[in-house]
């Protein structure tokens, strides 16, 4: 085992524990932006680090990770639950129309001719 692999490990435990009170307290609001972030970055780590054959940096990575997935799970201030793909998709596209009119300039009468 490479020092380096115990240090990492090392690392994301320490996360976990001080992750856990948040993922425990009911009324702990964690905003996606957050939580979302974190937890692709644990799993990627995670995944990086079982490529590298550090196997012990890659199990504390992932668990990270699921970590974090839980706390936007259980922790997020809105119901993620309830927003589906069809929900989603409206609101990109109502997003996006907002962003084209800004965007668009005003056309004068003058401008035609």
């Amino acid at each position: 085992m490479m020092w380096q692999d115990l240090v990492f490990m090392t690392g994301s435990s320490l996360s976990i524990v001080f992750l856990a009170p948040t993922l425990r307290d009911a009324d702990a609001r964690v905003p996606l932006g957050t939580s979302l972030p974190s937890m692709a970055i644990g799993l990627v780590y995670g995944m990086t680090f079982a490529t590298l054959g550090m196997t012990f940096s890659a199990l504390g990575a992932f668990a990270a990770g699921s970590m974090w997935s839980l706390i936007a799970v259980c922790r997020s201030p809105t119901d993620a639950t309830t927003l589906t793909r069809r929900d989603g998709l409206r609101l990109f596209g109502h997003d996006l129309r907002r962003w084209v009119d800004r965007r668009l300039p005003e056309a004068t009468p003058t401008d035609y001719f």
